[in-house]
């Protein structure tokens, strides 16, 4: 036998989950398969029909690797081994491939991102390599299954692909895009820059402004959707509250004096602060009722999501005034 014949190598009965040819595997996966080491060299070899993309992570076929092999492989290279692809929060998509996934307009096509990059729990221990970044989360979200691969919710892939740019105008369009898109609320976007202490940086400052002025927006003009869809009374909309020749009371976004009913629409953003701004709306708000005032609490959420029931909460707020006492007068000037 001659012992310097280089490995032939021969077809093996790789099969994914769904049946069809496995593309993807990783050396353990590999090894539980019968394929030992030295055979996984030689297939990665010039003509042996195989390559190795990450450490660890072996395309079974040959030709350039496909945009889902790249997702995939990134996958399966972030797991401790196991099924393609992966189960479970163990990791998954987030940043820029994440808001393609999402289908966001403004983040480039997969095949022309760089790097993808990998959210994982805060205590693996795992290098960025190649292609392939990690990201490490001390709260792990939620993943969301897109295209069947795990993917980081919305706000939580903005914040991982903010963190990677420099450009203040990409950074604007990717926030303003995913309050436009219906993908998430302001705040929820502002709560993960601020988790990855982001909102130091003067570009991301600036366009949060915009992203909480287009937040506002939309929600105000779903509250006048709402009246104006489910025949509510047309109430005194962006006015102030005044005590006649007292205190300021504060701004309401809408206002039906002869029932003394009040909404505002809540669309803080958690910053450092928040606690101090959430303790100044509870006062104003207690304040409001004590002088008879009914306020009615509305998030950008609740109104995207189920306008209908806010509508009647609303209703049912203005049908109780005759049952309350007669709120204060009070003297309304417009914002």
């Amino acid at each position: 036998m001659n012992h310097n014949t280089p490995i032939t190598p021969r077809p093996l009965p790789l099969a994914s989950r769904t049946g069809r040819t496995q593309r993807l595997a990783s050396a353990a996966q590999l090894r539980t398969q019968g394929v030992p080491a030295g055979e996984v060299a030689a297939r990665c070899r010039p003509g042996g029909g195989w390559q190795q993309l990450l450490p660890g992570v072996f395309l079974l076929q040959s030709g350039p690797p496909t945009s889902e092999d790249r997702l995939n492989a990134a996958l399966l290279y972030a797991r401790r081994g196991g099924s393609v692809p992966p189960q479970g929060p163990e990791a998954m998509i987030t940043g820029l491939a994440a808001l393609t996934l999402h289908r966001f307009s403004s983040a480039p096509p997969l095949t022309a991102l760089d790097r993808i990059d990998v959210l994982v729990p805060r205590t693996r221990r795992l290098r960025s390599t190649g292609w392939v970044r990690v990201v490490r989360a001390a709260e792990h979200p939620e993943p969301l299954e897109l295209t069947g691969v795990p993917v980081a919710p919305a706000a939580r892939a903005v914040a991982d692909a903010v963190s990677g740019l420099d450009d203040a105008e990409t950074v604007r369009r990717l926030l303003t895009e995913a309050v436009r898109g219906g993908h998430c609320e302001p705040a929820a976007i502002v709560r993960e820059l601020s988790r990855a202490r982001l909102l130091a940086r003067p570009h991301v400052v600036d366009a949060v402004d915009t992203l909480l002025a287009e937040g506002r927006s939309l929600s105000e003009e779903r509250l006048y959707e709402m009246v104006r869809e489910f025949g509510l009374p047309d109430p005194l909309w962006n006015v102030d509250l005044r005590l006649p020749g007292g205190p300021h009371l504060g701004g309401v976004d809408a206002y039906w004096p002869d029932q003394a009913v009040a909404v505002e629409l809540d669309t803080r953003a958690p910053r450092q602060d928040d606690d101090a701004l959430w303790s100044e709306y509870t006062r104003k708000r207690e304040h409001l009722e004590r002088l008879g005032i009914t306020v009615v609490h509305l998030t950008p959420r609740k109104l995207r999501e189920a306008l209908d029931q806010q509508a009647t909460v609303v209703r049912t707020a203005l049908m109780a005034a005759p049952d309350r006492q007669p709120g204060a007068y009070v003297v309304v000037l417009p914002r």
